[in-house]
């Protein structure tokens, strides 16, 4: 009996945080095409269609590669080639009022079609670069960060 009890903690202790991390994924790698790396918890690693996204994960997309993904509010992000973000922020339980998606485009090119959080409470949606913090108020834009010749940064 001790042994069958044993196992069943063991069983419940390692589904357990499979379960957490999923429920609090913000969402979903849709597209990859060349070479991507995720950044997570001070490590690289390599990002396949399918795979979950998380608050405070960094994305970078290498020489002609790009990257589409979906969020849980059913935002939808594309970055081209050369670029890398940042999930800073992902707050979507609409019926407690909590709602904010932060991004922040550290360089490189980026399209965004706005989800669920843009509609219900636009002045929680913001978009951030090196060089400025933009609220969004539509539903499309597409953003650009390019190092100047000074080795800072512009915005487009």
């Amino acid at each position: 009996m001790k042994k069958i009890v044993g196992w069943l903690v063991i069983v419940f202790l390692l589904t357990v945080p499979t379960v957490r991390a999923a429920e609090l994924s913000v969402g979903t790698v849709k597209t990859v095409k060349g070479t991507v790396s995720l950044f997570r918890n001070n490590q690289i690693l390599p990002i396949h269609e399918g795979d979950k996204i998380f608050k405070d994960d960094g994305l970078r997309t290498g020489r002609e590669s790009s990257l589409g993904m979906v969020f849980k509010d059913d935002t939808l992000l594309s970055l081209g080639p050369n670029s890398e973000i940042i999930v800073k922020e992902f707050l979507f339980s609409p019926g407690e009022g909590k709602l904010s998606w932060v991004a922040r485009l550290v360089k490189g090119t980026a399209a965004c079609l706005t989800g669920i959080i843009a509609k219900l409470s636009p002045q929680s949606v913001r978009f951030e670069t090196p060089v400025a913090h933009v609220g969004i108020r539509g539903t499309r834009f597409a953003a650009q960060v390019q190092e100047d010749k000074e080795g800072g940064h512009e915005n487009q």
